[in-house]
């Protein structure tokens, strides 16, 4: 027995010392195991706080590839870095940056758990696509999604894996900044971006080094802030928060993004960061979402100015407790949460659950089995800037262009022959149409709206500034200061235009204007751009209006005088191409409006899918009990859907068939018109009577098609529970049996309508 005993102990020690030379089957190291067993073993071999580290997000805080800082806050937080005491960097950007401080991480820390970086690639990195709100102005779900994809390919060649992008916020303020980087007013059409973007960002394989990961924001009802002020109070209804604010979200979800942030305001009282309702009882719980959600800067701080936490360890706790998983910035957790930990406040269960979550982001990403993946020298200096890039730009450019309005045949310009004065300082200027979000554009980058007229050499071109729009050079983090009294040029303009046969103005906000932090109570022309308008106007009429704005304006005079306005947005690093390509007919415009455009202010917040009232049109002569305004109308100035082309179509024999639990819609669309053109159809959609009452018309599906002069298509849609249905106060979405109208046209405003019932 001692002879077999003996014999089993060699045996045992053998397969022992055998194993020692090969990858222990269940590490986190090795790549042949599930990714979910991989986090759950290096959980198991973490501290509490190395998984606290992985909670804590810092931003840049020194030239990485200097000399090591030895005080002050940098110190602290290269400390912690060197510890394993943190779990995110964001705003470190190129090859040799990242490699540094990922170096640290990988090398250093006695797990080597690598760094996800983050930046805010939030309509492209160093090439710009336009602003989010344009591109949504394009209604090309492809395009879209090919700019995300592009972005993804820029970014992610200098170091960068995760992007605090799309914003899905829903918005019917144009006071509010933040317009410019959402999909706008309505929420299917902000859902369908949503996908859209997500998916261009993440691809099909997040382990990919040209893929990023997304990050859904800002979650939740960011877009409803009060008087649209920037991070104001937010109070809306449950019927408001399921049905038009929480969808593009769950549609995020749906495409697959692994990350969420948080919003700065608050909802019923508590602030999102610290709100449990949001981020664990709705996103966690009910919708099933196993990423992570990140803070936005400092606002697990900021719930102690909301009045809702008493210090930063207070803070630490609500925000933890509540779900949120990430510490963008505010030092609570990487400096509380051992000690609330310790004191029975927080359950450890919660943070192993916020280190799982981060960690399988990272398993995901593949930093594991390559954590400089995404650091390769030669990468960088192929992408950047490169053809495939530039294109891609150009394209969403032009499809992003709106033509608002178009008289006495101005629109599209002649190549030859014709003397066109362009007027006004946005028209020389290489940096205002990179936008608001552009922290790694070069200035003057841009391709002007001169530069592109310039290219078409057949007419007499000729410019004049006529006024600045800006005082100073603006930046990120300051005020625009805005021209309100120099007009000492504009007799120069004045003498430019009437020696014209047509004058291009490109007028409109710089690109600072819009943006977090700029919200405006006037949304009209800045400065003294609408009084530059009006004075060349008395000397040549012929004018087209060009404008370069981040969000809707107050363009009332402009609709009353001005035959052809072109909204140009801030289109970025092609901008002028762009415009130009349009501007001379070289592409037919088919964008449509993404937010309602007020004739003033006063209106907002404006939206065409508003509800009836009790009182919803004129009783009688001169009665004022219905609700309306005393000195404006009630509708926008350019509704949303809104968008014109240089040629028509015309919309027939709209039909509507019941398929069962489906509803099949029919219409032909003909291009009657002289040139080839795109449309986009819309079809929205009318719930005559419900327990929550409905809007007035809600859009349900939208095709763009492409149409030769005298061609006709038949477009279908299909409206199944998904569009017939909503959520009820209870929180159930239903479909309730009754009567529903159709629309069918090119705008919200469309008068081709049919009806139809759903049966109990």
């Amino acid at each position: 027995m001692k002879k077999l005993n003996k014999i089993v102990s060699f045996l045992t020690l053998g397969v022992m010392l055998l194993s020692c030379g090969q990858k222990n089957e269940s590490t986190y190291e090795n790549n042949e195991l599930s990714v979910d067993k991989r986090v759950e073993n290096l959980l198991s071999k973490m501290t509490l706080e190395e998984k606290i580290g992985q909670m804590n997000q810092y931003n840049g805080f020194w030239n990485v590839t200097g000399p090591s800082p030895i005080q002050g806050d940098a110190a602290k937080k290269y400390k912690d870095l060197r510890k394993g005491y943190v779990g995110s960097m964001l705003n470190v950007r190129g090859v040799d940056e990242v490699r540094a401080i990922q170096k640290i991480a990988v090398e250093e820390t006695r797990l080597g758990i690598p760094l996800i970086i983050g930046f805010d690639v939030i309509h492209g990195y160093e090439t710009m696509s336009p602003i989010p709100l344009a591109e949504a102005a394009s209604w090309d779900l492809e395009a879209i999604k090919k700019s995300a994809e592009m972005a993804a390919l820029e970014a992610s060649s200098v170091g960068i894996n995760w992007t605090f992008a799309p914003m899905v916020d829903i918005s019917r303020d144009a006071r509010w900044g933040r317009v410019m980087e959402g999909a706008g007013e309505d929420t299917y059409l902000g859902s369908k971006i949503a996908i859209a973007r997500v998916k261009g960002f993440q691809g099909d394989d997040l382990s990919k080094h040209n893929t990023i990961v997304a990050c859904a924001k800002h979650f939740a009802g960011y877009g409803f802030a009060e008087s649209g002020r920037d991070y104001n109070t937010v109070d809306v209804g449950t019927s408001t928060l399921n049905n038009v604010i929480f969808p593009p979200f769950q549609a995020s979800i749906e495409a697959g993004v692994r990350t969420f942030m948080n919003s700065f305001n608050e909802l019923n009282g508590v602030p999102a960061t610290g709100n449990k309702f949001l981020q664990r009882t709705v996103l966690k719980e009910k919708w099933g979402f196993d990423g992570f959600v990140v803070s936005d800067w400092g606002s697990i701080s900021e719930m102690i100015s909301h009045g809702h936490a008493k210090d930063n360890k207070d803070a630490a706790n609500i925000a933890v407790n509540a779900g949120s998983d990430m510490d963008m910035e505010s030092y609570a957790y990487v400096d509380h949460l051992a000690t609330l930990v310790s004191e029975g406040k927080v359950d450890a269960k919660l943070i192993d659950d916020a280190a799982r979550r981060i960690l399988k982001v990272k398993f995901e990403l593949g930093l594991f089995e390559d954590p400089y993946k995404y650091c390769d020298n030669k990468r960088e200096q192929e992408v950047l800037g490169s053809k495939p890039v530039l294109d891609a730009a150009l394209d969403m450019a032009v499809k992003s262009i709106v033509l608002l309005k178009n008289e006495k045949n101005i629109l599209p310009l002649k190549k030859q022959g014709q003397k066109i004065a362009v007027i006004g300082a946005l028209a020389n200027d290489k940096t205002s149409p990179l936008g608001s979000w552009r922290i790694a554009a070069k200035d003057s980058t841009a391709v002007s709206v001169l530069e592109g007229l310039s290219e078409y050499e057949g007419n007499n071109v000729v410019y004049a500034k006529g006024a600045d729009v800006s005082l100073g050079t603006p930046d990120f983090i300051t005020e625009v200061k805005i021209n309100e009294t120099d007009k000492s040029e504009f007799d120069a303009a004045k003498k430019a235009a009437k020696n014209a046969d047509v004058v291009v103005m490109v007028l409109g906000e710089h690109g600072f204007q819009s943006g977090e932090g700029r919200s405006r109570t006037e949304i009209g022309l800045p400065g003294v751009q609408q009084e530059l308008l009006e004075e060349v106007y008395k000397v040549n009429k012929n004018i087209v209006l060009v404008l370069n704005n981040g969000r809707p304006l107050t363009l009332g005079w402009a609709d009353a005088h001005i035959p052809s306005i072109l909204e140009c947005w801030q289109l970025g690093t092609q901008s002028g191409h762009a415009i130009a390509k349009v501007l001379y007919g070289d592409y037919n415009p088919s964008g449509k409006l993404p937010m309602s455009f007020p004739r003033h202010v006063g209106q907002l917040p404006l939206y065409y899918n508003y509800k009836n009232t009790g009182r919803p049109t004129l009783p009688g002569k001169d009665v004022v009990f219905w609700s309306h305004y005393q000195d404006e109308k009630n509708e926008a100035l350019y509704p949303f859907g809104h968008g014109l082309s240089y040629t028509r179509f015309t919309y027939e024999n709209l039909k509507v068939e019941l398929q069962g639990n489906e509803v099949s819609v029919k219409i032909d669309v003909k291009n009657v018109g002289d040139v080839h053109g795109k449309e986009v159809v819309q079809l929205y959609l009318r719930d005559m009577v419900a327990s929550v009452t409905r809007p007035v018309r809600e859009l349900k599906g939208f095709e763009m098609i492409e149409l030769e002069t005298g061609e006709e298509k038949t477009i279908q849609f299909r409206l199944t529970a998904k569009e017939l249905g909503f959520y009820n106060n209870e929180g159930s979405f239903v479909v309730e049996p009754g009567m529903f109208k159709v629309f069918l046209g090119g705008s919200s405003k469309t008068v081709i309508e049919t009806s139809f019932e759903i049966k109990e």
